[in-house]
């Protein structure tokens, strides 16, 4: 079972590390959805692997990181459904 929470934190952390590098490499922009998607899942399977292997500094900054992911998925979709009304 260890294993199994471990591959999950680590495809968490395989995509928060693939959002940045994207950005990094201007292959994604920070107003992009996919961005906040991309962190805001990893963010979550961090989480889930931190309910087995609990440190509360972790699962703080996955909270807050997940919440900040959120918002911008959130402020997109609301940009998207503005411009459809215009």
């Amino acid at each position: 079972m260890n294993y199994f929470v471990d591959g999950i934190g680590l495809v968490g952390v395989s995509a928060i590390l693939a959002a940045y590098f994207l950005l990094q490499a201007s292959r994604m922009r920070v107003t992009d959805l996919s961005y906040s998607i991309l962190n805001g899942a990893g963010a979550l399977l961090i989480l889930y692997s931190l309910l087995f292997n609990w440190n509360t500094a972790s699962v703080v900054i996955e909270i807050f990181w997940f919440s900040i992911s959120l918002y911008g998925i959130i402020r997109r979709w609301k940009e998207r459904k503005t411009l459809l009304k215009n």
